[in-house]
């Protein structure tokens, strides 16, 4: 493959969330939109659900938004291997991550071991159901797993007018649902757009430049591993 191949070879982007009711379905569809926009390949992909169908059936929204998604394919480790950038969506579970999402982060060790995760470009986004509900410390506890796996995090900041009319959260596209389950506003459709967007600008260039060599630090790290096992 010469120089002109990868300059032209699209960003490879997963989409990776959870949602219970639907908002961050929602959210993740628009960042995914956003990095094919910008010429990405992506892969939208919910995680497994780890509630129990009985306490599922409980909720109505729950219980219909999962037979809306019960035949998507679902989010594998082997996604994280693929892709140049990863989007993490999740709700807001007492200002956390959700269970379901980080058990699937907790299964990327053996991808941690090999240095797999190093220089994958990652950002993320959430939903709770109140202003002050929890949204910018759940992406920054998502992110502590991101810099032990030294992943490039990368923020929304302020690097669109969208995100001032959407919220103004610079950590990450952010939904405000109150009470009601039902379709996001325009503007928060905008922001995620815009995050997916430059999710995938970002990962275009840093995945080039990996598979150029000029990021070498996962094949000193495999080398060294080589020596220390001999």
């Amino acid at each position: 493959m010469n120089d002109s191949d990868h300059a032209e070879r699209p960003a490879r982007v997963a989409v990776i969330y959870y949602s219970a009711t639907g908002h961050v379905h929602a959210l993740a569809k628009a960042v995914g939109d956003g990095a094919r926009d910008a010429g990405a390949e992506v892969r939208l992909r919910p995680v497994e659900e780890l509630a129990s169908e009985m306490l599922i059936s409980q909720n109505q929204a729950w219980g219909r938004h999962r037979s809306e998604v019960i035949d998507e394919p679902t989010a594998r480790v082997e996604d994280l291997d693929w892709a140049d950038g990863i989007a993490f969506g999740t709700p807001t579970r007492f200002g956390n991550v959700a269970a379901q999402l980080k058990m699937f982060m907790d299964q990327a060790g053996v991808l941690w071991q090999q240095g797999k995760l190093i220089n994958k470009v990652a950002t993320a986004f959430t939903s709770s159901q109140t202003v002050h509900g929890g949204q910018e410390s759940t992406i920054l506890a998502l992110n502590n797993t991101l810099y032990h796996w030294g992943a490039i995090v990368l923020p929304l900041g302020y690097t669109v007018s969208e995100v001032f009319g959407g919220g103004g959260n610079p950590y990450g596209a952010s939904y405000t649902s109150g009470t009601r389950v039902g379709a996001l506003d325009e503007e928060t459709i905008a922001v995620a757009m815009a995050q997916g967007r430059r999710l995938a600008r970002v990962s275009q260039v840093i995945g080039v430049a990996q598979e150029q060599g000029l990021l070498d630090v996962r094949q000193a790290l495999s080398t060294r591993a080589e020596a220390g096992s001999r």
